[in-house]
């Protein structure tokens, strides 16, 4: 038996898939400045010698990395159950 989602029973399902991905996209470019942003913010602080600045840029630099890794991680979870599905 082969198991897999039908996508076009929903309406509109191409102009879905690409507004997910101009979404991932906005998200991943979101993340990359944040991190940049903060790895400057980082640098700064440390080195004027202010603990509590650079504490809230290195928040800001691990929620970065840990948002663009849950973004990439979300699309690699979503494929595996697809691929999945089909084998059950």
């Amino acid at each position: 038996m082969n198991v897999f989602p039908d996508f076009g029973a929903v309406g509109a399902s191409g102009e879905l898939a690409s507004v997910i991905g101009a979404l991932l996209t906005i998200i991943l470019i979101a993340a990359v400045l944040t991190l940049i942003v903060s790895a400057i913010f980082w640098a700064i602080a440390s080195s004027t010698g202010s603990p509590y600045a650079a504490q809230k840029a290195r928040v800001g630099v691990f929620v970065a990395i840990g948002t663009a890794a849950l973004a990439g991680a979300g699309i690699t979870w979503t494929n595996f159950l697809l691929t999945l599905g089909d084998h059950i």
